[in-house]
């Protein structure tokens, strides 16, 4: 059994976990779940980081202790976690003694490495990313944080740095000589150029917090929140104890280590945790895969942006199955994807109602009327879904190893309809009317029945009741299978009793729900996408088709580009419409596309919104674009058409 550590990031408590802590939780189980099923010794730890001025604020604001702020938000994660199935083998927090020893194991190593030295440190500071700012990364004159929108604030103190810099060559030489230290390739390739652009000494510590780890040996200092916290992987691990038998296994040994993340906080765990680990001579995580953004209304939930969503409401309704479904179907994993009450609805009917629910209900029902309430005999000859099988069960493997999950299920569900498409070609229900048939129709039943066991045994780490429920209402056992030699075809014991079927999925009225969830949870709840504005809030709900027909889009133009003073996302571009003077659209494409490239080109424009002005440009319309892996792709007529031409 080989040692397989799998980790999420520890977790702010500074407020209730919300749809980004599920995702990353989930999809570790998913991880731990499938490794368990091939053989892997696996360890999975989450926990929550509760130290630093986020949480002591947020603590203030509250009229409470930190701790007690902690306590609250920490037993709400235990509560999720249960009800989403959740199979952690450890749950870490920083206040823990525990995390203390292991934080001050790394920070004796650090400093015998001779990599701390102390000095005034100054710049502009993101309480909510817990992380300084060059004046360059800043965006406007109000010094808005790249990532939260929020202001920053300026900071002089005296603090102890870590030499980072003495690390950029040992970093750019991890990066070359292990391409899977950071996945996706997007991301290393970003991470590389981090690293080459050239690296800062970086304070580790803070004056003038209490909410925090004392600095060994350094009065009045906190350790930095982040050296801090990126220490949970090893010191939950036992690092720094008497007992390190865990660490041992599951760090130092000739397993595999991965760090899931959000994109975010890609550098700290690409750049930061590897320099600390090499300083302190200590083994380097196997991966740092960094996930991407759920959206809503285009923007990264976040509680400081205020669009953050708790998907509650879909667990209570449909079970945490149904969730886990979703989200592992519907993002490609590391890139973005939005989320809404709408899509789900949609894919539970479509996938999991009709697919999968309707599937297993035919097939049970046939075979109970017809061949004495039990599972058909197997065809004498291997079926032609064997094949089928095999098939979709080596692309489920290689894209569940490659972190393709969603590939993963697309596999499963490809099989799916292989059996429907077996059972309609075949039609057993008309071979059954005939009793020299009758063995025939068996046949087809067994194998369809067969698929849908080989489907729902590939199930089990994405929906691990769910899963069960199937293989049980199919007389496919009672337990779960604890190996992934359970996806060979020929599994099913034919003459094994079926229970009387019950609707898995029954299936949701889809304008009835919606318009439930609007009356409890207001429009914001939808989370369809607009176009983000600087200084208004937009209505995240779905639109009706009569106004959808109001917006008018039209064909137009640029005439001239140039970047937006202060920011590195929006071009303000000059387009002709056709109409008698020009118009001035401010667009967030700057980083996909430079000014020059997009001149004489002709685009599409939503011509009827109201003026809105983005960093302090009036911008007169907006420009349509496809969003591929969050970066986005400008659409355009394909042959020149007169400017204005109205698009339908």
């Amino acid at each position: 059994m080989s040692p397989f550590y799998v980790t999420t990031p520890i977790y702010y408590v500074n407020d209730l976990p919300h749809i980004g802590h599920i995702y990353t939780t989930v999809m570790a189980d998913v991880i731990a779940r499938y490794h368990r099923l091939a053989g892997d010794r696996v360890r999975f730890l989450t926990g929550t980081d509760e130290h630093g001025q986020k949480i002591e604020r947020a603590a203030a604001q509250g009229g409470v202790e930190p701790i007690a702020l902690a306590d609250r938000v920490v037993s709400r994660y235990h509560e999720l976690w249960q009800e989403l199935g959740i199979s952690h083998d450890d749950f870490i927090r920083t206040t823990e003694e525990r995390h203390a020893q292991g934080v001050r194991a790394i920070i004796e190593r650090i400093h015998d490495a001779g990599d701390f030295y102390v000095d005034r440190h100054e710049g502009w500071y993101c309480t909510g990313c817990e992380t300084f700012y060059t004046e360059k990364e800043l965006e406007g004159d109000d010094k808005l944080c790249p990532d939260h929108g929020t202001p920053t604030e300026w900071k002089s103190e005296e603090n102890v740095f870590f030499r980072l810099s003495k690390y950029t060559e040992p970093l750019l030489a991890w990066y070359r000589d292990n391409p899977a230290a950071v996945r996706p390739e997007t991301r290393l390739n970003e991470v590389r150029s981090f690293v080459e652009s050239g690296l800062r000494d970086l304070s580790v510590s803070r004056a003038n917090l209490a909410w925090g780890i004392p600095f060994p040996d350094q009065p009045g200092q906190t350790v930095y929140v982040w050296l801090d916290a990126l220490t949970n992987y090893i010191s939950a691990l036992g690092f720094g104890a008497a007992d390190d038998a865990l660490y041992r296994t599951f760090w130092e040994g000739e397993g595999t280590r991965i760090h899931l993340v959000g994109k975010d906080i890609l550098r700290f765990h690409a750049v930061y945790w590897p320099a600390f680990l090499m300083s302190a001579g200590l083994p380097l995580p196997s991966t740092v895969w960094a996930h991407g953004w759920w959206l809503r209304d285009e923007k990264k939930m976040s509680k400081s942006v205020g669009n953050i969503v708790r998907p509650d409401h879909l667990v209570e309704r449909f079970g945490a199955d149904s969730l886990r479904y979703f989200l592992v179907r519907e993002m490609n994993f590391g890139q973005d994807a939005s989320f809404s009450d709408q899509a789900f609805v949609e894919r539970y009917n479509s996938d999991l109602a009709n697919d999968l629910g309707n599937t297993v209900s035919r097939l049970v029902t046939l075979s109970r009327k017809n061949f004495d309430g039990a599972v058909p005999q197997a065809p004498a000859e291997e079926s032609p879904l064997a094949e089928a099988a095999r098939t979709a069960v080596a692309d489920y493997r290689k894209a569940m190893e490659d972190f393709s999950f969603h590939r993963a299920i697309e596999a499963l569900w490809k099989l799916l309809s292989q059996a429907n498409g077996y059972l309609v070609e075949n039609e057993p229900w008309k071979l059954v009317k005939d009793p020299g048939h009758r063995e025939a129709a068996g046949a087809v039943l067994w194998s369809g029945l067969e698929a849908v066991r080989v489907v729902a045994t590939g199930l089990l780490p994405v929906m691990p009741d769910t899963a069960l429920a199937v293989l049980r209402a199919i007389a496919a056992g009672d337990e779960a299978p604890g190996s992934l030699d359970a996806l060979a075809w020929g599994g099913l014991a034919p003459g094994a009793e079926l229970p009387a079927p019950e609707a898995l999925f029954p299936r949701i009225d889809k304008e009835a729900f919606l318009e439930e969830v609007a009356a409890s949870a207001g429009p914001a709840a939808t989370g369809a996408g607009t176009e983000e504005k600087d200084d208004k809030e937009t209505d995240g709900s779905m639109i009706d088709i009569e106004k959808f027909f109001e917006t008018e889009l039209r064909t137009a133009t640029v005439t001239a580009a140039e970047a937006v003073p202060k920011s590195n996302k929006l071009l303000k571009l000059t387009v002709d419409l056709g109409e008698e003077a020009p118009r001035t659209v401010v667009a967030g494409i700057a980083k996909q596309y430079q000014p020059e490239e997009i001149v004489g080109r002709q685009v599409v424009i939503v011509a009827n919104l109201e003026p809105a002005k983005l960093m302090g440009v009036e911008s007169q319309g907006m420009v349509l674009a496809a969003d591929v892996g969050g970066a986005p792709v400008l659409l355009h007529p394909d042959t020149e058409v007169p400017n204005g031409t109205r698009v339908r």
